[in-house]
């Protein structure tokens, strides 16, 4: 590798170095050593390559030595052409042991990447939904990316860095003091001259490497929340344009003054080191020369030291900067690590079994929750805070009993914060309860299966649950079904969209089953988008049917047609429905009141009216304000 080569890579090493020198425990560098040990066989291959690739390194200015003794002793045609070809064959061996090397090292970077990646997006994805409610998606993507990547680093550069520049330095100094150690202790004098502007320049470059990066986060951050479809409508409803392009522009500045300064000191930085080089050079030709003059050294040997000295040089400088990449490499492993070293609070037990086939009762017994603190199922890194809120552990449940019979329908009814949504995402287990039990299936109280005996795939394939929001992906409508059911067919979907009143409006589509619907589906009106989410509940062709304010944010036309949808997702299927508007769940079989954490009343929409509690009160609100904006509507004569 060429001196400027050296320069700018020990440059980019010390740059990259991530602030803070902390210890890390031998518990980090054995699991490091876990992830490279599926690779142990190519990364045996690798430190050979690389150690042939040395000693290929050395071996030319060596020869190159003995040419041109060969040339002065007049040694003849024969021996001349006899060296320079096996000069040439070397250079053909280093080039084929640099590819070796060079594939070794890409294949083993890119498998651990691949084995890192996987890893920890498989355990993200068992995370909770507690877990999802906190993290910052910025934060969480970054350790899948850049920490990623920089934990890769250790296999593909710096082990291969350290080994073979170990060698060459060991071979570079052997060969160099046999030679001339006089000549070779001299240029080792250099040696500070040449590492202190990088230690010095490198520290700066360094932070105003982080400083940039962190205009350049905060400024991703801005655009990535004001160039979503509801950050954008925000920003036009209510933001301020002026001042959030002048704040975008001030931090686009500053980085624009600091790539300046970079670039000023990284030009500084590699003139300098090439002076110095220069400068060792001129001394080796120098006094090499006067000893060679003198007969106290060979010519050859004068083009020997100086081939050398860049094979001094380069490994020393590598080596003073490996320390950083190593640091490096363990902080990003380390931060890939505190993802790995969150449990999952939900988990799925060794010995758990299959929900039941067939119609499919709902019991909670005796249920108490509380919401997990944001220590359980967070970092304070990923949310980007100093310190975790500890609050939390809070009874939000208390003691909610009720049963569902095959077939029937429940309704969950009260104020808002009373506890509805909690009860809907305990029964599809996005939490665990804290006692008591829900079950599924049974002939009576207490015989179904606990939720936390089942398996995932089968709860999954049991309960459908559809949300206020209805989330969409960035994909198109047949992919955003195929979610429910991957083998689904398109006679299939098209059976489902018409029975959620959408199968008109998707053939109009130029596109049909392939129109991708933007993100979160902002393509499409509420209602439709609705409608979409009802059809994926029906291929899922789920025996229990949760529906969580399924209508609360649709208009009255939206609301009639997402009605129609809903009964054919209802029909013959066991149904969990958390509504705001009564007049949606008269027809239940049973209407529960929650109210601070607990069931206040239950029975039909009959009964509880008679009762004259809470339930009536809520229906006659309703009905006074509905009447009210009746009324206004009526225009006067």
């Amino acid at each position: 590798m060429s001196m400027d080569g050296v320069a700018w890579r020990s440059l980019y090493n010390i740059t990259r170095a991530k602030s803070g020198s902390q210890p890390f425990s031998r518990e980090t560098i054995k699991r490091v050593l876990a992830f490279a040990k599926p690779h142990r066989n190519k990364l045996i291959a690798f430190v050979l390559a690389s150690i042939a690739g040395a000693f290929l390194a050395v071996a030319t200015p060596v020869l190159a030595g003995r040419v041109v003794n060969a040339i002065i002793a007049h040694a003849g045609v024969d021996v001349v052409v006899g060296l320079a070809a096996l000069i040439a064959a070397v250079a053909v061996a280093d080039a084929g042991v640099g590819l070796l090397t060079r594939w070794l090292s890409s294949v083993i970077g890119e498998g651990v990447i691949v084995d890192l990646r996987t890893r920890v997006f498989d355990h993200v994805q068992r995370m909770p939904i507690a877990f999802f409610t906190r993290t910052r998606t910025g934060a969480l993507v970054s350790r899948l990316n850049n920490d990623v990547i920089g934990a890769q680093s250790a296999f593909a550069g710096t082990l291969s860095g350290v080994v073979s520049n170990v060698v060459s330095l060991a071979l570079t100094l052997i060969v160099m003091l046999n030679t001339s150690w006089l000549v070779t202790v001299l240029a080792m004098v250099l040696l500070p001259i040449f590492l202190i502007p990088a230690r010095r320049m490198g520290s700066k470059l360094a932070d105003l490497r982080r400083e940039a990066a962190s205009h350049n986060a905060a400024m991703g951050t801005q655009m990535t929340e004001r160039f979503s479809a509801p950050g954008a409508t925000l920003v036009k409803l209510f933001g301020r344009p002026d001042e959030e392009s002048a704040e975008f522009a001030l931090r686009a500045g500053r980085v624009r003054d600091i790539g300046v300064r970079t670039a000023m000191l990284q030009f500084t930085f590699i003139t300098a080191l090439t002076l110095v080089s220069a400068l060792a050079l001129a001394l080796v030709y120098g006094l090499g020369g006067w000893l060679a003059l003198s007969g106290q050294l060979a010519a050859g040997d004068v083009v020997v030291l100086a081939l050398l000295l860049t094979r001094l040089y380069a490994p020393l400088t590598a080596l003073s900067s490996a320390h950083v990449e190593v640091m490096s490499a363990l902080v990003s492993f380390e931060r890939v690590f505190e993802i790995l070293d969150l449990k999952p609070l939900i988990q799925e037990k060794p010995d758990a079994v299959a929900v039941p086939s067939g119609p499919v009762a709902v019991e909670f017994d005796d249920v108490r929750f509380a919401y997990p603190s944001a220590d359980k199922v967070s970092l304070a890194s990923l949310e980007e805070v100093a310190t975790l809120d500890t609050r939390g552990g809070e009874e939000v449940l208390h003691g909610i009993s009720f049963r569902v019979e095959p077939g029937q329908t429940v309704a969950l009814v009260g104020s808002s914060g009373a506890g509805k949504s909690t009860v809907a995402q305990l029964l599809s287990r996005l939490y665990d309860v804290d006692s008591g039990a829900v079950r599924l299936g049974g002939h009576g109280r207490g015989t179904g299966l606990d939720i936390r005996d089942a398996t995932f795939d089968s709860l999954r394939a049991t309960l459908g649950m559809v949300t206020q929001d209805g989330h969409l992906f960035h994909e198109s409508i047949a992919s955003n079904l195929r979610l429910a059911r991957p083998g689904a067919t398109d006679e299939e979907m098209w059976d489902v969209l018409r029975r959620a009143r959408l199968e008109a409006m998707v053939r109009s589509l130029p596109d049909g089953l392939e129109t991708v619907v933007g993100e979160r589906g902002y393509r499409l009106s509420g209602g439709e988008r609705q409608r979409l989410t009802i059809a994926r509940l029906l291929i899922a062709q789920p025996r229990v049917v949760i529906l969580d304010e399924a209508t609360a944010a649709l208009d009255s036309t939206s609301e009639a047609a997402v009605q129609a949808a809903l009964g054919e997702a209802l029909e013959g299927r066991t149904a969990v429905v958390i509504a705001h508007r009564l007049s949606t769940i008269r027809a239940a079989d049973v209407i529960l009141v929650v109210e601070d954490g607990s069931i206040v009343e239950r029975g039909t929409h009959a009964e509880l009216l008679a009762a004259d509690g809470r339930y009536a009160e809520l229906y006659n609100t309703q009905f006074a304000e509905a009447t009210a904006v009746a009324q206004e509507a009526v225009p006067e004569l």
